[in-house]
């Protein structure tokens, strides 16, 4: 029993060692990284209108969904193909309610203080989206980063519209870490490059 005990927990620390690239039907290279999904598409679109055609992306989701299927509150971490920048992103995809952009959203990893991000100081939408929020400060962005690669999960405090108190959502940052290898690894094998 004790063996099998230990093989268990060694398989456990060894999870993300195990993923495996593999190509999906949509014309991208993917990984799942424990809680998280890393991908790259095929082809760089050097002039795309968004971020999509030149970026890698990796997203870690809530439980929560919307009708549509997919994760109502997303983390996403995406990197710019052209220049090795990193970006971090926060969408809130609800069906019948959205963020209250005149309040903070806050950030809260494991004991730590909250991270207040206001829109239109350290918060802005980009691409003609109107549901996600990218972090607008350099330094705070890295910050986030550097605490994402250190914890375990992560809890937005979402202010919606009409509602006193936030929307608290939890999310894994089991993952992140392997996603950025993901990224960095497949950022640049395309087949016009």
């Amino acid at each position: 029993m004790r063996h099998v005990a230990r093989l268990a927990a060694f398989l456990l620390l060894v999870g993300p060692a195990l993923s495996e690239p593999f190509h999906h039907p949509f014309g991208e290279w993917r990984e799942y990284d424990r809680d998280w999904l890393a991908a790259c598409p095929d082809a760089i679109d050097e002039d795309s209108a968004d971020y999509y055609g030149y970026s890698c992306f990796a997203s870690t989701g809530s439980q929560a969904q919307n009708s549509a299927g997919l994760p109502a509150y997303k983390l996403t971490l995406i990197r710019n193909r052209l220049t090795g920048e990193l970006d971090l992103a926060v969408t809130i995809a609800l069906d019948d309610a959205r963020m209250d952009e005149k309040r903070p959203l806050q950030l809260l990893f494991g004991n730590d203080e909250r991270v207040s991000l206001s829109v239109g100081a350290e918060l802005e939408t980009r691409f003609n989206v109107v549901n996600q929020y990218f972090v607008a400060d350099a330094g705070i962005e890295a910050d986030l980063i550097a605490r994402m690669k250190e914890g375990a999960s992560v809890r937005l405090l979402v202010p919606l519209v009409g509602e006193e108190e936030p929307e608290e959502v939890w999310l894994s940052l089991q993952g992140v870490l392997a996603s950025l290898d993901f990224m960095a690894a497949y950022a640049r094998k395309v087949a016009q490059y």
